[in-house]
């Protein structure tokens, strides 16, 4: 099947989605829009009117890391707490995020710049003063997890170096009794690393078979994945996720098995599991992939990931619960479903949250801002930045083949608007991108615009007096998507067409992505970008 059929596909199963002709499993999974319960008190606004989660009161609201920040892994280091997520096809990735109280956090660096592939759940760690992050991995056709390593967090980092482990995920590193490294991997195995953390130094053993959940449980599928392994006290603790990371919003949870030995035998815990979503009315889905951290105060958190309700658009968000220790040396999660306001550690340190998503283009904000999707080894030779101006040189011939240039939202409503100037035969525009299959948004070339839905083109005429150069703006208000166009970012037209795009997601078109603003240039030639501006728009959480 070709790339334009399989799209043409994806497209009309959107529209049946739409008129309710999906099969009931594929219905049900936009019925809870709105359905969940509205948390008393709203987010603070920062900058640019981006949701944060401090409330200034002593409390905080979830998520911590809003918008498509999955699979976190935490490291403790000292007084300081450092982050990093899934970045799957966006490069440079595996951004490093900074934090002094654990709700506040801001973006560092980006310690991925050799594309390896899809990016998935990384472990962060710091053994012997040096840190490492370990890293799997996947092109279409071959995957592998690798080690990229550095003695200062904030760089310079290593080229990736490859482990050879073809068939796991989500590694989590630990020492132990013995002194020796291991990583343990999806599915309950194992392997020994060298004393450097460098290489593998032995086979892959299966060492653990995962709890298993009720068969009546309404779940995704089985997937033991995203073990991570910690030593509190006499015994070794490993936190796993089990039943899907989406599919139904109840599927995804946390598990718990202990050993007084790194070798084992583990117990699971007779309360598994600790963390589940019951309800599709609840606030947060699929709720899963946790990490366990030592608060500022020597308290105990969990941080994990999960789908606002009726937002799979946005990714699985990082969202902070705080835990207690039982006398039988177990650890519970104590902050219900997260839909309320929680107590924040005490003893943190103020610190910085967030950064502006807008760009004058004046400074290079690759990797902690932008991203570009699925890039080749050289995609950085497109761009040359100029005066408070980035210049990209086209490449395919629409956004599914030119590899967008993207960032990451944290709001539900939002506006985003563009200067774009076009040299020799480029095509350019602004986008919601999800993947090279679905998104949407507005183009332009000499003979006319180009309108982007459901990851397919259509062409109409450039309005009067629109030459080379045009200003663009995306507004995305809860799924209504609205276009507007100006010749000179003053005065606005709005584009005939608005978009419904609450399809946009994983469950419809895969790749575990999120809907994000971006920018293209497609054809020969090049554009000119300038002035991107975001802004927030706030909605009441009663809506």
């Amino acid at each position: 099947m070709t790339e334009i059929s399989r799209r043409e596909l994806l497209g009309s199963a959107i529209l049946g989605a739409a008129a309710g002709t999906l099969p009931a499993t594929a219905q049900s999974a936009t019925a809870c829009v709105g359905d969940a319960k509205a948390p008393e008190k709203t987010w603070r606004r920062g900058i640019e009117g981006q949701r944060q989660a401090d409330l200034g009161d002593g409390t905080f609201l979830n998520p911590i890391v809003p918008g498509d920040h999955a699979d976190p892994t935490i490291l403790k280091d000292g007084d300081d707490y450092y982050m990093t997520f899934s970045s799957f096809d966006a490069y440079p990735g595996v951004v490093i995020w900074h934090s002094r109280d654990l709700v506040n956090w801001q973006p560092l660096v980006a310690t991925l710049t050799k594309p390896i592939g899809s990016v998935w759940a990384c472990e962060l760690t710091k053994h012997k003063n040096r840190y490492y992050i370990y890293i799997p991995a996947r092109w279409p056709d071959r995957k592998s997890t690798y080690v990229i390593y550095a003695d200062n967090i904030r760089g310079p980092w290593s080229d990736p170096i490859d482990l050879n482990l073809p068939n796991h995920i989500d590694p989590g590193h630990v020492v132990g009794e013995d002194g020796k490294r291991y990583l343990f991997l999806s599915g309950g195995d194992r392997v020994r690393l060298t004393d450097d953390g460098l290489a593998t130094d032995g086979p892959v053993e299966h060492v653990y078979d995962p709890w298993r959940y009720p068969e009546d449980w309404v779940v995704e599928t089985f997937a033991p994945e995203g073990p991570k392994v910690m030593r509190h006290g006499e015994y070794f603790y490993m936190i796993t996720a089990v039943g899907g990371t989406a599919g139904p919003p109840t599927g995804h949870m946390v598990i718990v098995a202990r050993s007084k030995s790194i070798h084992g035998p583990w117990e699971n815990d007779p309360a598994n599991p600790i963390v589940r979503t019951y309800s599709a009315k609840e606030k947060w889905w699929s709720r899963g992939h946790a990490t366990l951290v030592e608060g500022p105060a020597g308290d105990w958190w969990m941080v994990y990931h999960g789908y606002e309700n009726g937002y799979w658009t946005l990714g699985r968000q990082t969202l902070l619960d705080p835990v207690e220790w039982t006398k039988d040396g177990w650890f519970r999660a104590k902050g219900g479903d997260l839909s309320q306001p929680i107590a924040k550690p005490a003893k943190g340190r103020s610190s910085p949250n967030g950064m502006p998503l807008s760009d004058d283009f004046s400074t290079n904000r690759f990797g902690v801002l932008w991203g570009f999707y699925n890039p080749g080894p050289n995609e950085m030779s497109r761009v040359q930045y100029q005066n408070k101006a980035l210049r990209i040189a086209g490449k395919g011939e629409q956004p599914y083949d030119c590899s967008p240039l993207s960032f990451i939202v944290p709001d539900t409503s939002y506006r985003v608007t563009v200067d774009i100037e076009l040299q020799e035969n480029a095509q350019a525009g602004l986008l919601l991108f999800y993947n090279k299959r679905l998104y949407c948004g507005l183009g332009f070339n000499a003979s006319g615009l180009v309108m982007h839905r459901y990851g397919l083109e259509r062409r109409n005429k450039l309005p009067p007096g629109v030459g080379r150069r045009l200003h663009l703006q995306i507004e995305n208000d809860q799924h209504i998507v609205t276009i507007r166009h100006s010749t000179d970012g003053k005065q606005w037209k709005k584009y005939d067409v608005q978009m419904e795009v609450s399809g946009y997601h994983h469950n419809v078109a895969y790749d575990f992505l999120s809907l994000r603003p971006a920018i293209y240039v497609a054809g020969q030639g090049a554009a000119v970008f300038r002035n991107m501006r975001y802004e927030a728009i706030e909605v009441s959480t009663k809506s």
